[in-house]
């Protein structure tokens, strides 16, 4: 068996690293420090890295490999030169890839590449402990049993047996997961939830089965346990999302960032990497209280979204659907121009329409019109607009629109009845006044923006034809006070702005 030892000044180094992550999520919890916040966050992966490469590559003398170990017979290690270009050549090979995709990704498409990141962590966790699994004694995590008769075999620890259990587990959970999360925000996959029968007998026998094998794996190492945990992981990860509709889809995003966190920290036990441990935690337990807050901003049972829709009704799950023919009113961009600019207040409330369109940018130049000629403009931001967390805030913020001119739900909810023009662009289930009335609607008892209390709604939607991401229609369109203003929304945008002129 191999002792890992780790030199103090790795843990200073990890120890450096973890308060630049604790930093990093600090600035990341507000638009004006999370610039810093992402710095933060790159220095301290970047030393966390570095300490990882040099304390962790191994060495060789005189063709002796030495892991995380020595050699007995030798004295002076060198670093083996073969395996630290393999190693680099990975780094490479992620960073070009990461780079690209940055660089060619659209804003409106960053909630699936969070979730498909969030998958590619979950398989990374489950192939370390596949590794783990497959040669114990690399890893440091076992005793080598020479029997009197037969091959020496390997026992792993039965602590690394619970932290390999767990670690694959939450791992498989979090890659299928994700993997649902990311075809329904592509579109791949419909935005209603997916009820099977017997769903929550299922998940709770699963999730048992889970439990029980793990706690048996420690008794006893044989293979069919270890793979059947990270089979059935795999199938209750899918069993998980696939009821969750599109309107606790951020809450989603939000949850598997944290459970892609615990895999991370269950490995570092197997990996002896404190980092690792620090790092998963932090992520972990962040991602859950920001998953827990989403739902109580949506008045949403937060066991309920984690047990895979264990609080949604088939019937309202089922309700919904196309969009209803009745009576609806239909503006103009000069008529949109003229009611704002004689307006004293215009509350803008983005959504995802508006991220689709790409229209941040010309919505600021409208704001920055208005406020010339002395109108007051406010931004209203519901915590799951768009399709993660702070999706809204994301796009202003890239406009450089005012922080100051930002408001969450709470906040602005309470100013629309004083309001002379709500102006909703492409935010449809946020604004649903059918969330407070229609018990058999999926958004049910999800606070929304109180846009139809205002004199004036002006609605900017490309067609009335289509429905929100839950798959219902809103009941805000056909209110006497709305007025429809069916195009693009960057192009609807654009044509008051040269109306305002």
């Amino acid at each position: 068996m191999h002792e890992l030892t780790v030199s103090p000044w790795a843990s200073l180094a990890y120890l450096v690293a973890g308060v630049c992550f604790i930093l990093a999520l600090r600035g990341l919890s507000s638009p004006a420090s999370s610039q810093r916040g992402n710095r933060f966050g790159i220095i301290g992966m970047t030393i966390a890295v570095v300490t990882t490469l040099v304390t962790h590559v191994p060495m060789r003398m005189n063709g002796c490999p030495l892991g995380i170990g020595r050699c007995a017979i030798l004295d002076r290690p060198v670093v083996d030169l073969i395996t630290v270009v393999e190693i680099l050549a990975a780094i490479g090979v992620g960073a070009v890839i990461g780079l690209v995709t940055a660089r060619r990704i659209a804003m409106t498409a960053m909630p699936q590449l969070v979730a498909a990141f969030h998958s590619l962590v979950g398989l990374a966790a489950v192939l370390v402990g596949v590794a783990a699994y497959l040669n114990p004694q690399a890893f440091g995590i076992s005793d080598l049993v020479i029997p009197l008769i037969g091959q020496p075999f390997a026992v792993i620890h039965p602590v690394s047996r619970i932290e390999l259990g767990l670690g694959v587990a939450i791992g498989a959970i979090t890659f299928s997961g994700s993997v649902i999360a990311f075809l329904k925000l592509n579109g791949n996959m419909g935005g209603k939830p997916i009820m099977l029968p017997g769903r929550h007998v299922i998940n709770l026998a699963l999730l048992a089965a889970i439990l029980g094998l793990i706690a048996y794996f420690v008794t006893d190492q044989a293979p069919w346990i270890f793979w059947t945990v990270v089979i059935l992981s795999f199938v209750i990860g899918f069993l998980l999302i696939v009821p969750i509709g599109g309107a606790d889809m951020p809450v989603v995003v939000s949850m598997l960032n944290s459970y892609s966190g615990w895999a991370a920290a269950a490995m570092g036990f197997t990996l002896h990497n404190s980092a690792m441990i620090i790092t998963g935690a932090l992520v972990g337990s962040s991602g859950a209280i920001l998953s827990y807050i989403m739902c109580r901003a949506m008045n949403r049972s937060f066991i309920s979204v984690i047990a895979g829709g264990f609080g949604t009704s088939d019937a309202g799950a089922g309700s919904g659907g196309s969009a209803v023919d009745r009576p609806w009113k239909r503006g103009s961009a000069e008529d949109a121009a003229f009611l704002i600019s004689q307006a004293e207040q215009v509350i803008i409330v983005p959504g995802y329409g508006m991220a689709v369109a790409q229209a941040q940018h010309v919505l600021r130049e409208m704001g920055d019109k208005l406020k010339a000629e002395g109108v007051r403009v406010k931004y209203a931001i519901h915590p799951v607009a768009g399709r993660m967390p702070g999706h809204m805030n994301v796009l202003l913020a890239e406009a450089n629109v005012p922080y100051d001119d930002v408001f969450e739900l709470e906040d602005i909810n309470s100013e629309f009845a004083q309001t002379d023009v709500a102006f909703v662009i492409g935010a449809n289930d946020v604004t649903n006044p059918a969330a407070k009335t229609d018990k058999s609607s999926p958004i049910y008892g999800m606070p929304v923006l109180d846009v139809e209390k205002a004199k004036t709604v002006l609605f900017i939607k490309r067609s009335m034809g289509g429905v929100g991401y839950a798959g219902v229609d809103n009941e805000l369109f056909y209110r006497d006070n709305t007025m429809m203003l069916l195009a693009d929304a960057k192009k609807m945008v654009e044509d008051i702005v040269k109306a305002l002129d």
